[in-house]
């Protein structure tokens, strides 16, 4: 999967961008780039999805046909979400959320998205904590331009994240694209952890703890974009209240 943000609609963590990039053998490449050469691996099967120049989502289906992580899109009333992985709980949380059985996880977690963006007040450390199993999704609102990305906790399967030549940020599950893309500019996305465009970075599993960048050295021995790991000693003063902005759709910037 392949998720690109324009750099005015998202504001990702400056420690991501390395200046060892600028130096690097393998330069940075602009979102056409990235984009064309991502559709390039599977050009029968790819699938992508621009919204002018904000963003652009491209997905590729697993080949085969039982994979041990799921691949998912789905687009719905405006907001789109790519997944990885399964929910083991999925039955309950789609009874819990009035859904249908057929609802798969990328569907589930739109309609989550939804309902808390336009009704719901619980914060979204707290809506993540119910999801049991594997997962990595990324989310975008094209209404409200808002994004939102999270990785569970029990690292099944990957993201990545880094900066692309024009300062657009990238997600993705595939390291060489990610390296292809952002040269140096990259970094792990942590596990446990949600990002939002207006909120930034934080971890759902300790939501009172900070986020502290590690810096992290490549074999070459060039500075790369930062590891993201919860600081255990630092605690955030207030938690947001419930109901507040501070829900994973900011539901209070919406009216």
């Amino acid at each position: 999967m392949l998720a690109i943000f324009n750099k005015g609609l998202v504001n990702p963590p400056q420690e991501l961008n390395s200046p060892a990039s600028l130096a690097s053998s393998r330069k940075p490449q602009l979102p056409e780039q990235i984009l064309k050469d991502f559709a390039s691996s599977d050009l029968s099967n790819a699938f992508s999805i621009s919204f002018g120049d904000s963003a652009s989502l491209a997905y590729i289906p697993p080949k085969n046909p039982f994979p041990i992580h799921q691949r998912l899109f789905c687009g719905l009333n405006d907001v789109y979400c790519i997944f990885l992985g399964s929910l083991n709980n999925l039955c309950s949380l789609n009874r819990q959320y009035g859904l249908s059985k057929g609802t798969n996880e990328a569907m589930f977690v739109i309609e989550a998205y939804k309902t808390l963006r336009d009704r719901g007040p619980y914060p979204a450390h707290q809506v993540l904590k119910e999801l049991e199993g594997t997962f990595g999704f990324v989310v975008y609102d094209t209404k409200s331009g808002h994004v939102f990305a999270a990785l569970g906790a029990n690292e099944g399967v990957g993201l990545y994240w880094g900066i692309a030549a024009d300062g657009s940020v990238v997600i993705s599950d595939n390291l060489e694209v990610i390296k292809g893309s952002c040269a140096k500019s990259f970094a792990p996305f942590p596990s446990g952890c949600m990002f939002h465009s207006e909120q930034g970075l934080m971890s759902f599993e300790h939501p009172r703890s900070k986020m502290k960048a590690m810096p992290r050295i490549d074999s070459e021995g060039a500075m790369c974009g930062a590891n993201f790991k919860v600081d255990n000693q630092s605690r955030i003063s207030s938690m947001p209240r419930v109901g507040s902005e501070a829900n994973w759709a900011l539901r209070g910037s919406q009216a």
